[in-house]
């Protein structure tokens, strides 16, 4: 199993998070994140959500990271789906589900994973609304969020 996949197919939480525990008996904490496409931003109703990415780069940028936070959070696997494509609202858009020994590690791993791909990741966002299409940036929180964790927009992003 790959630890990164940029699909425009949706993907099974449970299978995901099957395969990632799967034979490992060390596994003693698993935490995960699904994130869906929201009806509503900034004030406004989104009738659908379109994505794209850089290929190569992103999966590369994303991976770098990976291998970050498994020595960071000593995480046993991870396990990173990002959809692309023309997505509705309420559809799954990203997974990010990670393995450690303990549960404390787990939440960080993902939680850092995540914070990561709002900010850096090579991915771009547009949003239909009824006054039109509008391309989303990340937000100034998504940014405060990374740095905590010693990362800035400066320095986050691996090529």
């Amino acid at each position: 199993m790959s630890r990164v996949s940029i699909q425009t197919a949706d993907f099974d939480l449970s299978a995901e998070v099957a395969a990632l525990r799967a034979s490992d008996h060390g596994v003693g904490a698993i935490a995960s994140f699904v994130g869906t496409v929201r009806d509503r931003s900034e004030g406004l109703g989104v009738s659908a959500m379109e994505l794209e990415h850089y290929p190569g780069m992103t999966e590369k940028s994303i991976e770098a990271m990976i291998d970050d936070a498994m020595q960071r959070f000593e995480l046993r696997r991870v396990r990173v789906i990002h959809r692309v494509g023309v997505l509705q609202p309420g559809d799954q858009i990203v997974l990010v589900a990670v393995t450690s020994m303990h549960r404390g590690q787990a939440f960080q791993g993902c939680e850092f994973l995540m914070d990561y791909l709002k900010t850096q990741a090579p991915f771009w966002k547009k949003e239909s609304t009824p006054e039109g299409s509008r391309w989303v940036d990340a937000r100034e929180t998504d940014d405060t969020a990374l740095r905590r964790w010693g990362l800035d927009t400066r320095n986050a992003a691996i090529a």
